[in-house]
């Protein structure tokens, strides 16, 4: 058993998409969604840890930065971003954290022939996705990138992940904005479910813009279904979940090879 933890957590596809990859390797084991109250997060969560038939969790908003510290060891990735998407059991009884949202964003990407080197990027929230994405595009060598998150620390700490990954890519922070750009992703969740708001204060878009938005129910969000309208280039959350499956079911089936070291104490 594997189980996946949010709040809400009506909005998942993970389950069927991750429960789909096992059967096809011939896995007996699927992902279950568990929906954990944020209020009751830290309580919780170390009480799923010790059921004895799950050897995993992925963690989905808000808890993405929370359940860093749930692991004793970090992968590389988690190492870098302070954020994991994943718990993985390992033979030892221990637990490793990764996060893996920034390679699954990169690959809808490349499935779609759509470039990021030398692109103008727009990144609208942080968190653990956000942060992940955010690194994950700069390691693709874009020309600039414009980031906006309500948290000033995450912005900061994520700029310095980002130039050092990319020395000659432009880092902008400030309020998004749309013009003289050529990508736009929203990882907020601003839109998720029954929320109708755009993630930015427009009514329309440039038919060149490529947009991108990590979240995955709905699948048509309000900025997709704005971006479809205007003629632009969308992609859905779900192609970066689609992404990232493999290797998440990878390290799940085979925790040592995910390269992780003792997290740091203090």
């Amino acid at each position: 058993m594997y189980g996946i933890v949010g709040d809400p957590i009506e909005q998942v596809r993970s389950p069927e998409m991750i429960t789909w990859e096992f059967h096809q390797r011939g896995v007996d084991a699927l992902l279950v969604p568990l929906h954990v109250p944020a209020a009751q997060f830290d309580e919780v969560m170390p009480r799923l840890m010790q059921l004895a038939n799950f050897d995993g969790f992925i963690l989905t908003i808000p808890f993405k930065v929370r359940g860093l510290n749930l692991a004793d060891q970090w992968g590389p990735q988690a190492q870098v971003l302070q954020g994991i998407n994943a718990l993985i059991r390992r033979q030892d009884g221990g637990w490793t954290g990764e996060i893996f949202d920034g390679m699954g964003c990169v690959k809808a990407f490349e499935r779609r022939g759509l470039a990021v080197r030398g692109q103008h990027l727009m990144l609208m929230g942080l968190g653990g996705a956000g942060g992940a994405i955010a690194c994950a595009m700069a390691a693709q060598q874009p020309a600039r990138m414009r980031l906006h998150d309500i948290d000033a620390d995450r912005v900061a700490f994520i700029r310095g992940c980002i130039q050092r990954l990319s020395p000659t890519t432009v880092v902008e922070t400030g309020p998004p904005q749309i013009q003289g750009m050529n990508v736009l992703i929203n990882a907020t969740p601003v839109g998720m479910l029954s929320d109708s708001r755009l993630p930015l204060a427009v009514t329309q878009l440039p038919s060149e813009l490529v947009v991108f938005d990590a979240i995955v129910m709905p699948e048509m969000t309000p900025l997709l279904t704005l971006a479809q309208a205007c003629g632009c280039t969308w992609v859905q959350g779900r192609e970066m979940m689609r992404g990232q499956i493999p290797t998440i079911v990878d390290a799940f089936l085979n925790p040592e090879a995910v390269g992780a070291t003792p997290r740091p104490l203090g």
